[in-house]
């Protein structure tokens, strides 16, 4: 599987990022515009650099000029998508089979839920995109998915309708399980259920939720 990192320019925590890249292999590592800052402050080095470069500093735009093997991808600054959107993009160009955003949450809380809207791309090129922090693992599912206990990303599990409604919701292996539940936008049902059991199971038939496994 072709396995793409993308560190965008939202709050990366340090320690965690590192130890997280450290620990999973992948096939290309892009810095989507002032992304750049943490491959600079973690002394690593991106494959691809892409972004109309408006919000990173100049040194370290300087910086990264001086190594021959990055590949550049300059944006114009008057364009329509996000360099964040760009970089999920071609990504997905180039080959990727799945792809995790660092750095895709933070004090920007339209920056973040642009980001989670970027999820769907996945659904519609059927590959897997996870954004990640040190509290939060969020993925957008149109489909029943198994989540193991020993594999869990935090304590809590909660589910987001992101369609009007999502039919016919089961819930098994956790706290508050659901039989054939209609979940509908705009009520917060689906927040902090927990795991139970050694693989708790998310089934629907129709329609679009966000999971989000969280800590506090």
């Amino acid at each position: 599987m072709n396995s793409y990192l993308i560190v965008t320019g939202g709050y990366v925590d340090d320690d965690f990022a590192v130890r997280w890249i450290s620990e999973h292999d992948f096939d290309e590592r892009i810095a989507s515009d002032s992304g750049m800052e943490f491959f600079r402050r973690a002394g690593m080095m991106p494959d691809i650099i892409i972004g109309d470069f408006d919000s990173v500093k100049t040194e370290t735009l300087e910086y990264f000029k001086e190594y021959g093997n990055i590949e550049w991808k300059k944006l114009n600054p008057m364009k329509d998508d996000t360099d964040t959107e760009a970089a999920i993009r071609l990504a997905i160009e180039m080959g990727a089979e799945s792809i995790t955003l660092l750095g895709a949450t933070g004090s920007r809380i339209d920056h973040m839920l642009a980001n989670i809207e970027l999820l769907g791309i996945g659904l519609e090129e059927n590959i897997s995109i996870t954004m990640l922090d040190r509290h939060n693992r969020i993925r957008m599912i149109d489909s029943g998915i198994t989540i193991k206990k020993d594999e869990q990303y935090g304590r809590f599990v909660s589910l987001i309708p992101y369609s009007m409604r999502v039919e016919n919701v089961c819930l098994r292996g956790f706290k508050y399980p659901l039989d054939n539940y209609c979940m509908r936008k705009f009520n917060s049902l689906g927040i902090s259920n927990e795991i139970t059991e050694a693989e708790a199971h998310i089934c629907f038939t129709d329609g679009i939720l966000l999971v989000i496994e969280a800590d506090d």
